[in-house]
């Protein structure tokens, strides 16, 4: 498969980076490259090897989480402002909208 400038435009937009020009052939020698090894790993017989350890189905199993809880040194509440059903209440760090406020975080 090969890569071309719309290509690289296409996943830069998917990903919301600006690329320039200047760097669009390059950037479509390196894709291209990528494709052309993965190409290369496809064609390999896989039949009859062995699967990794550790993967798939066959993973280590985890342990059971049992166990009391540990007590904290200080109170759930001292560790910020507000706090609800066992859960600490945090303002959001970053949303695409507009919350209303007109505070700035510094």
């Amino acid at each position: 498969m090969a890569i071309g400038p719309d290509d690289v435009r296409h996943v830069a937009a998917l990903a919301r980076l600006a690329v320039p020009e200047s760097q669009l052939p390059e950037l479509v020698g390196q894709l291209d490259g990528i494709l052309s090894h993965m190409d290369a790993l496809a064609q390999v017989k896989t039949t009859g090897v062995m699967a990794a350890a550790g993967v798939g189905d066959a993973a280590m199993p985890l342990r059971i989480d049992i166990g009391p809880p540990i007590p904290l040194a200080r109170p759930l509440e001292s560790f910020a402002p507000q706090s609800r059903d066992g859960f600490l209440l945090v303002p959001r760090l970053a949303t695409h909208e507009s919350t209303g406020d007109d505070e700035s975080v510094e």
